[in-house]
């Protein structure tokens, strides 16, 4: 059976001063090695649900639970040791003059010994193919490769969740692929819990589970290709539908006759390949 690593219960959130809600009655739960993408429009509060799960906000109303700890202003700290952020622009996250000082940034001040210190920024940076630029720049990096150098300085502290903000949202098609590569293998290798708050949903076809919010509620729930159904509401909420998915519209309506919904350009490459090879 499934554990659940998160908990949402009847959460309201509004911003000091502002009358109305930003968050209205959020309830879901989140399991153990699950990756949910939780998409919206720009406005539909899941950046600021996101902040709440890193204990930057706390509830107006309702609850949120992370591994059974509560969050509260008293438990801030302890729940921030559970759940590392990877944020939009990964030059705002770089503080060390090398890869491995700012790597072990988070590590210096969580009062790790050298020694274990060391050891945990080369393993984290093998983990995310970086560990050849240990002594670079990060400036002289491309954007996927600081991306992933972000993520090494997420994963060195050994959360169990990672929140991906708007990760990938600055990245140029190769680096957003290097970056969701790097993070399915992290989550099946160490067993992370990968939470992504996007507005892209090329990168939310890769999740397990997807939440859809709308002016500050969950909207809809399901597993992508449940959601990917609802194209037309999707759209008049101001969402891209996935480019694999227009074009398999686009080649049904030419004759070819798809037996699944595919959700990655690989899958469609090859469903075009078997029925080439079937003609």
């Amino acid at each position: 059976m499934a554990e659940e690593i998160i908990s949402i219960e009847h959460v309201y959130y509004r911003y000091p001063g502002q009358d109305p809600y930003v968050l209205k009655d959020i309830t879901f739960s989140i399991q153990k090695g699950e990756w949910l993408a939780i998409v919206g429009h720009n406005g539909s509060g899941k950046s600021t649900l996101a902040k709440m799960l890193n204990g930057l906000h706390y509830p107006e109303k309702g609850n949120v639970t992370v591994n059974q700890l509560s969050l509260s202003e008293e438990t801030v700290w302890e729940v921030r040791k559970r759940i590392g952020m990877v944020f939009q622009n990964p030059d705002n996250q770089f503080v060390g003059t090398t890869v491995q000082d700012d790597v072990a940034f988070g590590l210096e001040n969580n009062g790790v010994p050298q020694e274990e210190m060391v050891r945990r920024v080369r393993d984290a940076l093998e983990r995310v193919n970086m560990l050849s630029f240990l002594d670079q720049e990060p400036h002289h990096l491309s954007g996927g490769q600081k991306q992933r150098v972000a993520i090494a300085g997420v994963i060195a502290i050994r959360p169990m969740v990672i929140i991906l903000d708007e990760a990938t949202s600055m990245l140029d098609p190769k680096g957003r692929k290097e970056v969701l590569e790097t993070i399915r293998e992290l989550k099946e290798k160490l067993g992370l819990t990968v939470i992504s708050i996007t507005h892209d949903l090329e990168e939310a076809s890769r999740a397990d589970r997807m939440i859809v919010l709308n002016n500050g509620e969950v909207f809809k729930e399901g597993r992508p290709n449940e959601i990917f159904r609802m194209e037309e509401e999707l759209v008049k909420l101001g969402l891209d539908i996935p480019f694999t998915i227009k074009m398999s519209k686009k080649l049904t309506e030419q004759g070819f006759e798809f037996p699944n919904m595919y959700l990655t350009e690989e899958e469609l490459v090859d469903a075009l390949w078997t029925l080439h090879l079937n003609k």
